[in-house]
């Protein structure tokens, strides 16, 4: 009887030890969260036209460009690649899940980077090099998950 009371008693401490350790792991690993915190999980959602820079016509200020579908879009941090995506038939491309460093997509490091000419969509259209920002819009907070939404802005040229 005297064990039974020792093994209780030694789970205790150990859990009680767990608890008080866990906030000192969160800080040391955020994102993580020790046993009970939080995980981050990243969202890039953005829309790609078959233009030179994705604007509406000023020929026709109530059309817009068509749509770019089949395109490959990269997120590029820092001159690597860290994901890809294709967009759909109607031009929209969203990536879920990225592994990516935070403070590195917080601190304007990374670049979503059209990888398909825009020949392809329009032959008249020339073989630039296109960029866009990403935007941080939100955080949502589901069951112990942080989801972390940015927007690809408008594509721009790479001026060499």
């Amino acid at each position: 009887m005297a064990m039974l009371k020792n093994k209780d008693m030694a789970f205790s401490l150990i859990l009680i030890c767990l608890i008080g350790v866990s906030p000192m792991a969160n800080a040391q690993l955020p994102g993580l969260g020790g046993i009970l915190g939080l995980l981050n999980i990243v969202r890039i959602d953005g829309l790609v036209s078959c233009s030179l820079n994705g604007s509406v016509s000023t020929s026709n200020a109530t059309s817009l460009p068509p749509p770019f579908p089949n395109a490959t879009v990269a997120i590029r941090c820092l001159g690597q690649t860290v994901a890809t995506g294709t967009t759909n038939t109607a031009g929209i491309v969203s990536l879920n899940g990225l592994l990516t460093s935070l403070p590195l997509l917080l601190s304007n490091g990374c670049r979503a980077a059209l990888t398909t000419p825009l020949s392809s969509c329009n032959a008249s259209l020339p073989n630039l090099n296109l960029t866009a920002p990403l935007t941080l819009v939100g955080t949502t907070f589901n069951e112990g998950i942080n989801i972390i939404t940015f927007i690809i802005g408008a594509f721009s040229r790479i001026l060499a």
